[in-house]
């Protein structure tokens, strides 16, 4: 049961008849608007696709941030041409948005230089180490490492470093969500839930660092750039005039606060317990559980805001993920990308009857997909790793490796979340764009063995923005209801236990024993060669 947009203890007022959600999910390949109704059902949609980035240099990923703002006007001037679209139903608007995208603006909320992506692997080298108590502490600890490794991948440090005249004219330093919230609603405040990032922020409180934390001096950023935080679900500020004349948003609509966008596929796929866990089959691949205490899968990397208030996502990720796939299409799909212009179908959809008759386990051939190491998983010297190669092998085999690959490294998270949380995970919910490949769905519920659950819908992340949407309206008395009505399971993977088996042996026999016996190579290759640097 919901109750309609507007009433009295919602606070916007008494038009019962504004029932509709419009849910803003800014991708790093596109944007959307989604229309939702309180059951969770998409009316109308539409797209607008960009260029992700532009590199000036090798391992840079910048954008314009008027490419997401015109993005989203355009978005949006598309939903109202829509046939039955009625914008005097929309009751409010939530914002979903990629992670780590970084914009310094100027008073006026003007972009000072192009967003910073969350795929730029610049770095910032030979920053001075904490001084004082803190540097003492970490010394001790052994931890001096780590903080050099999070000062160097800081963009903000890389900014103060060589572009200081742009960071002396910064007045915000400003995450994507909280760009587009001040082109929205005129104000410079950002959702709890949007907080990942270097950034000095408390993840365990869910609120900016205290002012002696160490994040500070590591940032050495005065906590005056930093935007307003209110938790998910409540309200950010209203639609401006000047937003209503180039969205055709009203004038007044608010504007409620929602999360990440893989803490919204969190929720949008129906996952509110440390019990279901959420695969997301990204360019970033994650296993992800909703938690209501604060706890790190990884020691010293944080859990993330959930789009829940309060709660905590837990969160492995391998960072390259089903970016793996368009790696294989890239370097070894040309048959395929062809054949596919030609029908007009995804490439990806020929890869899954290429694989139709490789055996489970690909003939022996094991791969690990560290393609992009990480500080604490696997580690800063790691590479990615096939073995077990013979002439029986072919390209179809390889690719069915790159799925089961990714499904043992996500099993890895998911016994690292449980050791942690110490509740078993017993369902998964799959979303992203390797969820609509039968056999990653497949080998999904073979290599973890346990009920693998694709959503009704696709749109998980502009859902999990809709549900808090809902629930900031009044459409929803909480989070909880508003999951449960408007979330559904499409499709259902049961795994075949005699391949379960085959792929527990060869998990636990194999993939769990490579990355410690390749680790000293992996040093050696990167003393020797200076890759990754």
């Amino acid at each position: 049961m919901h109750r309609p947009a507007g009433s009295e203890d919602a606070g916007f007022g008494t038009m019962t008849h504004k029932d509709l959600i419009l849910a803003i999910d800014n991708g790093t390949q596109s944007l959307k608007v989604l229309l939702f109704d309180p059951e969770g059902t998409l009316r109308a949609q539409a797209r607008v696709a960009f260029t992700p980035y532009f590199s000036a240099r090798p391992g840079w990923a910048e954008q314009d941030p008027g490419v997401f703002w015109k993005a989203l006007c355009e978005a949006c001037r598309m939903l109202w041409q829509t046939p039955g679209v009625d914008r005097d139903r929309i009751a409010g608007a939530a914002l979903t948005t990629q992670r780590g995208t970084v914009i310094n603006v100027d008073r006026e909320g003007r972009p000072l230089r192009p967003a910073i992506l969350w795929l730029d692997q610049r770095k910032t080298y030979g920053l001075p180490p904490l001084q004082g108590v803190w540097g003492l502490l970490f010394k001790l600890l052994g931890l001096n490492r780590t903080v050099a490794y999070l000062q160097a991948e800081a963009e903000a440090n890389w900014i103060q470093t060589h572009q200081p005249r742009i960071w002396k004219q910064t007045h915000k330093y400003l995450l994507l969500s909280g760009y587009l919230t001040y082109c929205l609603t005129g104000e410079f405040r950002d959702s709890i839930g949007c907080q990942v990032g270097y950034i000095p922020f408390d993840y365990k409180r869910l609120k900016w660092s205290a002012h002696w934390d160490w994040k500070w001096d590591a940032l050495s950023m005065d906590p005056g750039l930093l935007p307003e935080l209110v938790p998910p679900g409540t309200p950010l500020g209203r639609i401006t005039e000047r937003a209503f004349h180039q969205t055709g948003l009203p004038k007044g609509l608010p504007l409620i606060a929602a999360a990440a966008d893989k803490a919204c596929e969190v929720i949008g796929s129906g996952s509110m317990d440390p019990s279901t866990g959420c695969l997301s089959y990204g360019t970033t691949a994650t296993i992800n559980v909703t938690h209501d205490t604060y706890v790190e899968a990884i020691r010293l990397l944080p859990a993330y805001p959930s789009a829940v208030r309060g709660a905590h996502t837990i969160e492995v990720q391998i960072f390259r993920g089903f970016w793996m796939v368009h790696w294989f299409k890239e370097e070894f799909g040309y048959p395929e990308c062809r054949e596919a212009e030609l029908a007009g179908v995804e490439a990806e959809t020929l890869f899954d009857q290429m694989v139709a008759d490789i055996p489970p386990g690909s003939m022996g051939l094991m791969l690990q997909p560290y393609w992009t190491p990480g500080l604490k998983m696997p580690g800063p010297e790691a590479k990615g790793a096939v073995i077990g190669f013979g002439d029986v092998h072919t390209r179809a085999h390889l690719y069915r490796s790159i799925l089961e690959g990714l499904a043992y490294a996500l099993r890895e998270g998911k016994e690292r979340i449980e050791k942690r949380t110490r509740v078993p995970i017993d369902r998964l919910r799959v979303s992203g764009g390797g969820s609509q490949s039968r056999v990653a769905m497949q080998v999904t519920a073979d290599v973890f063995g346990i009920p693998t659950e694709k959503p009704a819908l696709y749109e998980t992340s502009g859902l999990g923005a809709a549900i808090d949407g809902a629930v900031g309206l009044g459409l929803h008395s909480d989070f909880r209801g508003a999951v449960k009505a408007m979330t559904r399971v499409g499709e259902t993977f049961i795994p075949h236990m005699e391949t379960h088996r085959l792929y527990d042996a060869l998990y636990r026999e194999v993939y769990k024993k490579m990355y410690a016996n390749l680790k000293p190579l992996y040093r050696r290759i990167r003393e020797i060669t200076g890759y990754p640097g």
